[in-house]
């Protein structure tokens, strides 16, 4: 891919009018920046509001996990339709992805879905992608938008990563926008609200969250706002929203690949001695682990905790949860191998 690629997420709450309805304005002004910056860059959207688009036409809705799938299922047509209407003004197709945590987590179906996005750019299409509420289990969710568009822009080597929200950035205790954030540290911790819009599933908490994850792998992420002219693009260019600074990263892509399922499908507990053997660069034997959490397959990744209940790293598994359960203390047997483990 000759040019870089730019991941923007759009939160419900820019997404959102009052009415509660689609704000069609702000997919005029994010069309009319995408359609700009994709000269520059390879682009992803990742738009949440397809729950807020189709909510209105379920009776009683109450906000149930069952009314939350259905609302998104009847949504994401009407949210893709406004896309289409507003990029099609700039001879620019869209392509719905509605993508699932296994995408992720198995490393085949991952360059599957890199593959057909390469296609995309290749034929003037964005695509634009929101998770598959209608049949994404439970326990296997993205937190929220935020994480999603995270694991893009790890997975396919984004440049940047712009995050669309009302707040329009990171405010200190004082309401004053900090512009650049070189480290995030227990003072810019301290600065975030743990409050959400009241339409979506994320907060600043959250931004922070997957930021922190971003520019620990090398991409410069922007928590921005849709309001004013030219918004992104003035964000890029450092003139509005906040700034934080991509840190050095020296892991390979596949190990980019790992650690974009940091937060994954499920979790391998080890003890004192496997978490040594682990930190010299050894592979991970069944007899070194003392249980798990979740339910996956051979070959996705989980997380690494140690006996502190501390997240020390991801692997792809060699074995199903239910297998590795079967082999708990069980000697020379590899639950994952030294290059598909990343420590953190």
């Amino acid at each position: 891919m000759k040019k870089p690629v730019l991941v923007i997420k759009l939160g419900s709450a820019v997404l959102t009018g009052k009415n509660g309805k689609t704000n069609t304005q702000a997919i005029r002004v994010i069309t009319q920046e995408a359609a700009v910056l994709k000269q520059q860059y390879h682009v992803i959207i990742v738009s949440s509001g397809a729950v807020s688009s189709g909510k209105h036409f379920l009776q009683h809705y109450k906000g149930t996990l069952t009314e939350r799938k259905a609302a998104a299922a009847i949504g994401n047509p009407i949210l893709i339709q406004s896309y289409q209407r507003s990029f099609s003004k700039h001879g620019i197709t869209v392509a719905q992805a509605l993508c699932e945590r296994h995408h992720f987590s198995n490393r085949h179906q991952f360059v599957q879905l890199k593959n057909t996005f390469e296609e995309f750019w290749k034929n003037n299409i964005i695509p634009v992608v929101n998770e598959n509420d209608l049949i994404s289990n439970y326990e296997l969710k993205f937190s929220d938008n935020d994480e999603l568009a995270t694991l893009l822009a790890i997975g396919f080597h984004a440049e940047k990563l712009i995050l669309c929200t009302s707040s329009n950035g990171l405010l200190d205790a004082n309401k004053q926008l900090i512009p650049v954030v070189s480290k995030i540290d227990e003072q810019i911790l301290g600065c975030i609200s743990s409050e959400t819009s009241g339409v979506g599933l994320g907060g600043m908490l959250s931004k922070i969250t997957f930021t922190q994850l971003a520019t620990s792998l090398g991409i410069d992420v922007f928590i921005t706002g849709l309001n004013g002219p030219k918004p992104l693009q003035h964000t890029l260019a450092l003139q509005k929203g906040t700034w934080f600074k991509a840190g050095k990263s020296t892991l390979k892509e596949r190990q980019k690949w790992l650690m974009s399922g940091s937060v994954t499908v499920g979790q391998i507990h080890v003890d004192a001695g496997a978490a040594k053997a682990l930190q010299n660069r050894k592979s991970l034997l069944t007899v070194g682990i003392t249980s798990t959490n979740g339910q996956f397959n051979a070959g996705q990744v989980v997380q690494l905790m140690n006996e502190q209940q501390e997240i020390i790293g991801v692997a792809k598994t060699r074995l199903s949860n239910n297998e590795l359960k079967q082999f708990l203390k069980t000697r020379n047997i590899m639950a994952a191998h030294a290059d598909d483990i990343v420590l953190f």
